[in-house]
């Protein structure tokens, strides 16, 4: 067995809620409240659940872009969290994030060639001319021209502006590519064109990929493994072919169930939730999604359920956070 290229351990965060006359700190938010995984060399790994769940939380947390309340981050046997400045700059070489929204990540300011080239900039990477034919290969690679480099990001349209996303985040070679939700901010006529784009770059360039997404039906065609969260908590992972074709926590199986179907005659009945998502400034005592499982008993009311591995081994075990797990699988 290989060993992870990331391993994330216990990861918490945060976030202070202040107030009264001193600005102390009155309640948390929990965004990401104690979640581990594991992600293997050349594998994707799908993080998915609803919007407020901690799924970007984690993308930032991986980058340091937030510094996370405990728990221990990591890459290729490297903590980063006990990082300094120096060293953290130096390994974010390796570490690149595609984020959401293309229009808010590109400077308006720059152009395309400078948005591109400011990585290479950064970090000392070729001569001038040298890092101007990069951009020029960059470019060509994610399917836009050459002279592109030389307009700016609002003459472009959304899916164009998240192909320059993207060559910006391969332009230093990285090993690990975060991708937080690249493809919800598109039409939907052009999000199979980035996901086809990233499938092709991952296997040109061998890149290891954890991919963000609240639509399943997108992250089903790019992940090998796939980890459902709910209210800041890992609730399921397993590979994608297994949790699409047998899902066993009662969230997913709601997600899984969402998913539109064209043909009248594969279509099953919609799994309705009760409620709402409760608040991560106060989460219920017990498991997180008792108030809205239809299968709740007494003991999901009191006990929190750990993901523990009801399946499989090596590199993909299915994992579970559910009291009810075992009569689920058998179901």
């Amino acid at each position: 067995m290989s060993r992870p290229l990331l391993r994330v351990q216990n990861l918490k965060q945060y976030y202070p809620i202040r107030g009264g006359v001193l600005f102390r700190t009155v309640a948390e938010v929990r965004a990401v409240d104690d979640i581990s995984f594991d992600v293997y060399p050349g594998e994707t790994l799908g993080l998915v659940g609803e919007s407020g769940c901690g799924k970007s939380t984690i993308a930032r947390a991986l980058l340091r872009l937030d510094e996370p309340t405990a728990g221990r981050i990591v890459f290729d046997g490297a903590d980063l969290l006990a990082m300094d400045r120096h060293a953290l700059r130096a390994i974010r070489q390796q570490i690149q994030i595609i984020f959401q929204d293309p229009a808010e990540s590109l400077n308006a300011r720059q152009t395309v060639g400078a948005i591109i080239q400011e990585p290479l900039v950064i970090h000392n990477i070729g001569t001038e001319a040298v890092q101007r034919r990069e951009v020029a290969e960059l470019l060509e690679r994610v399917g836009l021209p050459a002279s592109a480099a030389d307009r700016y990001p609002h003459e472009f349209s959304g899916g164009q502006r998240q192909r320059i996303g993207i060559a910006r985040a391969i332009a230093l070679k990285p090993r690990l590519l975060v991708c937080d939700e690249p493809v919800s901010a598109l039409d939907v006529s052009i999000q199979s064109q980035i996901i086809n784009l990233l499938l092709e770059l991952q296997q040109e360039l061998q890149l290891t990929m954890v991919f963000i997404a609240h639509d399943l039906s997108v992250v089903k065609h790019i992940s090998d493994r796939l980890a459902v969260m709910y209210l800041g908590k890992i609730v399921e992972m397993g590979t994608a072919a297994e949790l699409y074709a047998a899902p066993v926590h009662p969230y997913t199986r709601a997600l899984i169930s969402a998913i539109p179907v064209p043909d009248p005659v594969r279509r099953k009945p919609f799994a309705r939730l009760a409620g709402e998502v409760p608040s991560p400034i106060s989460p219920p005592s017990g498991c997180y999604f008792h108030g809205r499982c239809p299968h709740a008993v007494q003991q999901c009311q009191v006990l929190q359920p750990e993901l523990l591995t009801i399946a499989g081994q090596g590199e993909s075990p299915r994992q579970v956070a559910c009291h009810l797990s075992e009569q689920f699988l058998v179901n």
